[in-house]
């Protein structure tokens, strides 16, 4: 089977030389919804506003969107939806292999290239991140029936359809760690009350972007919100590290 069998994408000119078709944005909105849902055109044009993708155009300005573009566009926001990286950061990686250096690792730790992410890997992240059954949860953590209970006894954690997303994988299997050392759900209550309180201190100051309802603006919105939980969350390991490191004194 030939290149152009097994890729639509791809149109065979001249005998066996063989040219990318492109997209336009609403096509590659439909290439990328099983994916990436949420996706809206305002957004991509907001990635290309901060310099992320830069689309060839055509004679009339209209963007023409190649594979590379796609793929790329894809890891971009692959990256966004399961390492919760700050744009800045995707961009500084993206900014390198565009210079043609070779970083060590992609942000969030992958080793693949931005423009060859596979099929497996699309699988895999999918899997990763998909929600998962209340004994799903337990095994996936290593956490007992009881820890579970508690964590929705105490709210940190809770259910959609009983089913449990990435975020409440993560605190599960975050306080099964910490259970190990004989931290019990009860005493998690506090970093439950700082969570929210950080929550509210972002939604203030990404209000204003919030209020005005466009599809541009909440993606701003999101993006500060993600820089801004970073900070937090280097002061929070600092502050605490810091204490830590004066038990060695």
């Amino acid at each position: 089977m030939n290149q152009a069998a097994r890729n639509p994408r791809l149109a065979v000119v001249a005998g066996d030389t063989q040219r990318a078709v492109a997209l336009n944005i609403g096509e590659v909105l439909s290439e990328l919804h099983d994916e990436f849902p949420q996706v809206t055109a305002s957004k991509i044009r907001f990635l290309e506003e901060k310099g992320l993708l830069t689309p060839q155009r055509t004679s009339a300005g209209y963007r023409k969107y190649l594979p590379d573009d796609v793929g790329r566009l894809r890891f971009i926001l692959g990256l966004q939806r399961d390492q919760y990286l700050p744009l800045k950061v995707i961009k500084d990686y993206l900014d390198a292999v565009d210079r043609g250096e070779r970083p060590d690792q992609l942000p969030g730790g992958h080793t693949l290239a931005p423009r060859s992410i596979s099929e497996q890997m699309t699988q895999d992240l999918a899997a990763r991140t998909r929600p998962v059954t209340k004994s799903e949860l337990q095994g996936l953590c290593g956490a007992s029936p009881e820890l579970v209970n508690d964590l929705l006894a105490f709210g940190m954690i809770a259910s959609e359809n009983e089913r449990f997303d990435e975020h409440a994988q993560k605190i599960a299997a975050a306080s099964a760690a910490l259970a190990a050392h004989g931290i019990e759900p009860r005493h998690l209550r506090a970093f439950r009350a700082a969570a929210d309180r950080e929550v509210g201190l972002v939604e203030r100051v990404v209000a204003p972007h919030m209020s005005r309802g466009d599809v541009a603006s909440r993606a701003r919105a999101a993006e500060t919100a993600r820089e801004i939980s970073d900070a937090c969350m280097a002061l929070h390991g600092a502050l605490v590290n810091g204490a830590i490191a004066k038990l060695d004194h």
